[in-house]
C-alpha cells in the first residue's frame, strides 16, 4: 500500500489559507501571499526534499486550478524541477464540480472520496497532497494519511481557513524527526499517523510533586 503525505504551510495560529499569493483564495481574506516574505533557502530545500520520490498528486479543486494554470508553462524556468515533476506524474482532483482536466495526466475522483483515495494508495507508492485545505480536512477526519508536514511560520493572522477546522477527530500523531528551523523562523514539523486516540491523565495524582 502506498503512502499519502500531506504538505502544508501554516501560521502560528494554524491558518493555511492562500500562502502563495493575493489571488489564490481572496474571498473574505486579506492576507493572501503571507508566506512570501518568510521564504529562505533552508525552507526551500526542505520543501524540495519532501517531494523526492513523488509519483502522484492528490489535489482539491482550487489548488488544482491554480497549479494547472501555472506549472505546464514553467519547464525550463526557475522552478524547472518542480515543473517537470508536476507535469509528469498523475494528478487526482477531488471536486464536486466539473474541473477543466486538460492538464496532462489529470483525473477527477468520484463522489466516494474515501474509497477513491484508498484505490489511489493501491496504485502509487508516494502520493503528495498539497494545500487543498478542504480535502486535507477530509483526509484528517478519515485518517487517510501517513505523514503530515507542517511548515509553521512565525506570524499570527487571526483570520482565515485553518488546518484543523470543524470536524476534526481525536487523533494520535508521532513526531518523526526533530523540528527543523530556517533562518527566518519557519519550523518544519513532520508527524506520522499513530494508532489509537488521545489519552488523558491526572496531573494532580500522587508522585507528581516534589
Amino acid at each position: 500500500m502506498g503512502l499519502i503525505h500531506i504538505e502544508l504551510f501554516t501560521t502560528l495560529d494554524l491558518v493555511g489559507q492562500a500562502p502563495g499569493g493575493p489571488e489564490e483564495d481572496p474571498l473574505g481574506f486579506s492576507f493572501g501571499g503571507w508566506q512570501a516574505p518568510l521564504l529562505d533557502e533552508v525552507a526551500g530545500a526542505q520543501v524540495a526534499a519532501a517531494y523526492e520520490g513523488t509519483d502522484a498528486l492528490l489535489l482539491g479543486r482550487r489548488t488544482y486550478d491554480i497549479f494547472a494554470a501555472f506549472w505546464p508553462h514553467q519547464e525550463g524556468g526557475e522552478d524547472h524541477e518542480f515543473a517537470v515533476l508536476f507535469n509528469r506524474v498523475p494528478k487526482y482532483v477531488a471536486s464536486r464540480g466539473r474541473p477543466d482536466l486538460s492538464w496532462a495526466g489529470s483525473t477527477q475522483l468520484g463522489p466516494d472520496l474515501a474509497g477513491a483515495v484508498r484505490e489511489i494508495r493501491e496504485r502509487h507508492e508516494h502520493v503528495k497532497v498539497v494545500g487543498s485545505l478542504n480535502l486535507v480536512q477530509t483526509l484528517l477526519r478519515e485518517k487517510l494519511f501517513d505523514r503530515l508536514d507542517l511548515w509553521v511560520h512565525p506570524i499570527v493572522l487571526g483570520s482565515g481557513k485553518k488546518v484543523f477546522d470543524g470536524g476534526a477527530v481525536p487523533t494520535n500523531l508521532t513526531l518523526l524527526e526533530p523540528p527543523a528551523a530556517s533562518p527566518k523562523g519557519t519550523v518544519l514539523l513532520r508527524y506520522g499517523l499513530a494508532e489509537g486516540t488521545p489519552a488523558t491523565g491526572d496531573m494532580s495524582a500522587p508522585g507528581r510533586e516534589g
